[in-house]
């Protein structure tokens, strides 16, 4: 049974954004496994939180993310 880990900063995302990713995650991996696969498939969101999170570019905040989410 795959699982499939999705990590993004807390509340970035509402509940229905969180939902619509997962359908797509299972939609596109059923697309390359298989339809048995996908419905064998589990999807995890885990918010990390605001500050906890950094790169080359400095540490991450849920500012920063909502902003890069405006710019599409």
């Amino acid at each position: 049974m795959p699982l499939i880990d999705i990590q993004v900063m807390e509340g970035v995302f509402d509940a229905a954004e969180k939902e619509a990713m997962i359908a797509e995650v299972v939609a596109g991996f059923g697309r390359v496994a298989g339809a048995a696969m996908a419905d064998a498939t589990s999807v995890r969101i885990h918010e990390v939180g605001s500050g906890a999170w950094g790169g080359t570019k400095g540490v991450w905040t849920t500012e920063r993310a909502l902003a890069l989410k405006a710019e599409g």
